[in-house]
């Protein structure tokens, strides 16, 4: 995605196993990944993308890839707002359309 690591953050929601339910067809580490991020990356990125994180979660949790799921939610800059100005003002130093 040539996102540059400081522009990376994190958003973690913890459940109470009574307050999180899932399909009967998940073990206890069923996890749900959503990635918010400007529209413009092609549609072979974003699968390469889901497809290096579900390698990665295996590879280092040892979670089965049929326990997570990932959603890609694209919005346009007109949409953001970041340190306060519209983000589709914002002159960033990476590049969107991967």
């Amino acid at each position: 995605m040539n996102y540059p690591v400081e522009k990376k953050f994190q958003h973690f929601i913890s459940l109470a196993t009574n307050d999180f339910i899932y399909p009967e067809d998940r073990s206890d580490n069923y996890l749900i990944i959503e990635i918010s991020m400007f529209e413009g990356r092609s549609k072979e990125a974003k699968k390469h993308l889901i497809q290096l994180i579900f390698t990665y979660i295996q590879q280092q949790c040892g979670i089965s890839p049929h326990d997570v799921e990932i959603t890609i939610f694209e919005t346009p800059k007109v949409s953001w707002g970041i340190r306060g100005q519209n983000a589709e003002e914002l002159k960033l130093d990476y590049q969107v359309n991967v």
